[in-house]
């Protein structure tokens, strides 16, 4: 039987657009799916964990893996490094686990080069004003840094077409039933069926009847 290799899946969406409540309700909500832990240069702040929200390194072992390319994707963001694993999520890949990635547009716009079979989603906001309320809301943040959020949201939103799907974030519940329905409907593509039912259409096509 051939063994099962996950699908990869990138999502984006600008700050304040819902991705990580959604992400997380549909890991909930579905089995054989997860999703990449990054590496990162920052500081881990707290409440977090090394290896749950990132793998916390230094700048050379950083680099030291950029040397090796060991990376997906990397970036430079608010002078931080940023970066995915290709080891690791391959390793997952083959397992037959379907893995997300939760990157900005650049990043997958390196990921969709290396593995065109990626399938990508776009998470958008109902309105600018609802994304401006959800960015303020936050109460973290004074009004420079809330413009200066709002304008790298409208820079990230500008690429929402480049992404296969598109999910706007209006109703929660709305929007997590589309993102699973996404999934659902990948892993019923034919080449992944036959992958994971091999045995069963093995079992149904050899009672074909003889060609006369």
């Amino acid at each position: 039987m051939p063994h099962e290799s996950g699908q990869l899946y990138v999502v984006s969406a600008p700050s304040g657009a819902g991705k990580t409540s959604l992400v997380s309700a549909l890991l909930k909500d579905m089995d054989h799916i997860g999703v990449s832990v990054s590496h990162t240069t920052r500081t881990m702040r707290p409440g977090e964990e090394d290896g749950v929200n990132y793998h916390f390194v230094d700048e050379p072992a950083f680099q030291a893996m950029i040397d090796r390319g060991e990376f997906f994707e990397h970036a430079w963001v608010f002078d931080r490094h940023y970066g995915t694993s290709r080891p690791a999520v391959a390793a997952r890949l083959a397992e037959g686990e379907d893995v997300i990635l939760e990157i900005d547009w650049q990043g997958a716009r390196q990921i969709r080069e290396q593995r065109p079979a990626t399938r990508s989603i776009f998470i958008l906001p109902p309105s600018f004003n609802a994304l401006r309320t959800r960015l303020s809301g936050r109460g973290q943040d004074d009004d420079a840094t809330i413009a200066r959020r709002m304008k790298d949201a409208v820079s990230e939103m500008s690429h929402f077409n480049e992404y296969d799907y598109v999910v706007i974030n209006d109703d929660f519940e709305v929007a997590l039933a589309e993102l699973k329905s996404i999934i659902q409907g990948e892993r019923c593509r034919s080449e992944r069926v036959q992958l994971r039912h091999s045995a069963l259409l093995e079992d149904l096509l050899s009672h074909m009847p003889p060609v006369e």
